[in-house]
């Protein structure tokens, strides 16, 4: 890969990820504090994510694995973002809340696909290159949620803001990148123009049971990320931005470190790490004060590297070495639908409830009781995954099924 693309694709994945941590982990604080919020409309508006995640691969398969190339989708979908945006930040009512950012999520959802796809067809060996241009996502979050926490901008409406206006330069800076054309053939059938020939990949055992641990650990993940703002501010600690951030810095460690691991244990251990990983972390969420044992709160957070990393970034190029070439953004398509669409709408909705359910009398929240369900149902995904996951090659899923 040359320098110069190299560089392109690292300030596009800067700039994507700047766009989402600008709002995505403090929307739940914006929204109490600002609109009034419950923790059902809260865990709405957070599945409204989810929805735009089922319809992602839907649209990439349509887009840019046949007929557009994929930069300049990338560049149409950012500026369409930015337009829906303008509007969100104008609204008040927490219903009317839930329709809009449904809408712009539905502009913002199929980038991530079209990123990683964008980025991994300039490469020769993915599982060695795309971590080193994933991690400027990760440094995005950082430097985002460490801004929004130094200027305590948490919940303001200026986190929508910010989104908007990177929206808009992201969408420009689009344009610009290398050409990654559709690699399908144009005389398609319905199924492959709806990007369904990635689903034939399901017929792999493994790549099966990888798909459902991912769709249920992202039932825990939605609780991180809706709830773990609000828990940490009622725990006593104080500039939490700043301090979640920290996960994020271990996420940069541990992407790193992913080609090194990868090689030498595979997949399936890697996978077994972030989940018990997971399980830690919401014990610390769980019993960890600001007032007295804070370290366990910390604990938590500085897990997100080994949590994230070890399952998704992961389970990204896992994919990508199962899919084959011609369905390549569809099949990255389908784990955003698997995890971020089918597996965190479903934890938004169930994390809204438990919230709800776990509200006292005077308001506040019983965090710990809270925090043990989604630990719980990571307990029950490491035990499914021990056992039934046997997949640890490089075939891609096709080839394995025959």
């Amino acid at each position: 890969m040359k320098a110069s693309v190299r560089i392109q694709l690292m300030l596009m994945m800067f700039l994507q990820f700047v766009i989402w941590g600008s709002w995505y982990g403090q929307m739940s604080k914006y929204m109490v504090t600002q609109l009034g919020a419950t923790g059902q409309q809260v865990g709405n508006a957070y599945a409204a994510f989810s929805i735009a995640m089922i319809i992602a691969p839907f649209f990439i398969g349509m887009i840019a694995d046949r007929y557009f190339a994929a930069q300049k989708v990338l560049g149409a979908m950012n500026l369409l973002g930015a337009a829906v945006l303008y509007f969100l930040i104008q609204t008040k009512d927490p219903d009317v809340f839930f329709w809009i950012i449904l809408l712009y999520c539905i502009t913002y959802a199929p980038t991530l696909a079209l990123g990683n796809s964008i980025a991994m067809q300039q490469m020769a060996s993915p599982e060695k290159e795309f971590p080193a241009i994933r991690v400027m996502g990760t440094i995005a979050w950082i430097v985002v949620t460490n801004f929004i926490g130094l200027y305590d901008l948490g919940d303001k409406v200026t986190i929508f803001e910010i989104s908007m206006y990177i929206s808009i330069a992201l969408g420009l800076f689009a344009f610009m990148l290398p050409d990654t054309p559709p690699k399908a053939d144009k005389g398609s059938s319905i199924s492959q123009i709806l990007g369904l020939d990635a689903f034939r990949l399901l017929k792999d055992r493994s790549f099966l049971i990888f798909v459902i641990s991912s769709v249920l650990i992202c039932i825990p993940l939605s609780f991180y990320y809706a709830w773990t703002n609000p828990s940490l501010t009622d725990s006593g600690m104080t500039n939490v931005e700043n301090k979640m951030s920290l996960g994020q810095a271990s996420e940069i460690i541990f992407m790193l470190l992913i080609p090194v691991i990868y090689a030498r244990f595979g997949v399936k251990w890697m996978l077994i790490v972030a989940l018990i990983a997971w399980i830690l972390r919401f014990i610390g969420f769980g019993f960890g004060d600001a007032q007295t044992s804070e370290w366990l709160l910390y604990l938590a957070i500085i897990l997100h590297g080994v949590c994230y990393d070890f399952f998704f970034v992961t389970g990204q190029i896992y994919t990508d070495m199962k899919a084959g070439e011609k369905v390549k953004s569809a099949a990255q398509g389908l784990i955003y639908l698997a995890t971020y669409g089918v597996g965190m709408g479903i934890g938004s909705w169930v994390s809204g409830w438990v919230a709800d359910v776990y509200t006292l009398a005077d308001g506040s929240k019983d965090w710990t009781s809270i925090w043990m369900v989604p630990a719980g149902i990571a307990v029950v995904v490491l035990i499914l995954f021990i056992i039934f996951f046997r997949g640890n090659g490089n075939k891609t899923a096709v080839e394995t099924a025959q």
